[in-house]
């Protein structure tokens, strides 16, 4: 009996995939989306000036989009919630449904305040914001991503913005 795995056209649909995924993995830069970089949450463009934003305002010397925007409870909800959002930042993206007015979704925004309140604990230990029925940025709306505004110019260029290995970053 012919064993399964000397079989030719096994063999070549292996080399087949294997094929696909390195390309793959070249031409959509996957493994940076594994990372916790800000400059993957730049890949779509109509992130630049949230980018921007934040790059100019207190935070930026501090935290990275990832600190906010995703749960740091555990590793399986962390990496859930960041392939979830990408999947479907990547979808809408790519089937031209992105919103001019990107807002923050009911899941994303209690994740933000846990994260605003696990940072900032000792500064809100005597403060309840969250009883009060507010988010940290109903009060503080500027201090994350900075003054609200168009941005004319593309993130992406390092001329304007140092590299983030530059900075310590990456």
């Amino acid at each position: 009996m012919k064993s399964i795995l000397k079989s030719p056209p096994l063999i070549l649909a292996l080399v087949c995939l294997l094929v696909v995924m390195v390309v793959f993995i070249g031409v959509t830069d996957m493994p940076r989306y594994l990372t916790s970089s800000p400059r993957t949450c730049t890949n779509c463009h109509v992130m630049d000036a949230a980018y921007e934003n934040w790059y100019h305002a207190p935070h930026e010397s501090e935290t990275k989009c990832v600190d906010c925007h995703l749960p740091h409870d555990n590793i399986f909800s962390y990496y859930y919630v960041k392939f979830a959002s990408g999947a479907h930042d990547v979808l809408y993206f790519s089937t031209g449904r992105t919103p001019d007015a990107i807002r923050i979704k009911p899941e994303t925004a209690e994740i933000i305040q846990t994260n605003c309140i696990r940072c900032h604990n000792e500064t809100v230990a005597d403060l309840s914001a969250h009883d009060m029925g507010r988010d940290c940025w109903a009060c503080h709306r500027d201090v994350a991503h900075g003054q609200r505004g168009l941005t004319l110019l593309p993130v992406q260029d390092s001329l304007i913005y140092p590299v983030e290995e530059e900075r310590g970053l990456e």
